[in-house]
């Protein structure tokens, strides 16, 4: 198992609303970047593609209110992964990490570990910005 961690980001919202907001698959469609095609929400979860890269879909697994969000992959992935989005509170503001638990082989890791963990950096900053 890979685990990548992004950068810890910042939102002058409270834990609470960014909980709210990573709550809400529809959501998260503001939070990706602009090179994810097929963005398609269903009763599970979501999937999206990134250009150049795969398919991915993900379902949420667990919940702990204002603090965890677990995701887990589903439907056809190159790989299975869990994704955590972890809220702390800052301040009267929070901070965010998204850390990614992969099955990748070593071949798919060097490949994948840089613009995977650029991915929950984005993630992460768009939070920040979104809500």
């Amino acid at each position: 198992m890979t685990r990548l961690s992004g950068q810890t980001a910042t939102s002058d919202k409270s834990t609470a609303a960014v909980f709210e907001f990573l709550s809400e698959f529809s959501n998260f469609q503001k939070l990706l970047p602009p090179q994810v095609i097929d963005f398609v929400l269903d009763e599970e979860g979501c999937s999206f593609t990134i250009k150049g890269m795969a398919s991915l879909g993900l379902a949420y697994q667990s919940k702990k209110p204002n603090s965890e969000i677990v995701m887990v992959s589903k439907g056809k992935v190159p790989f299975a992964f869990t994704m955590t989005a972890l809220i702390g509170e800052q301040g009267a503001g929070s901070t965010l990490q998204f850390v990614l638990d992969a099955e990748l082989n070593p071949f798919l890791k060097m490949m994948a570990e840089k613009p995977l963990t650029n991915f929950l950096n984005l993630l992460a900053e768009k939070l920040g910005s979104s809500i």
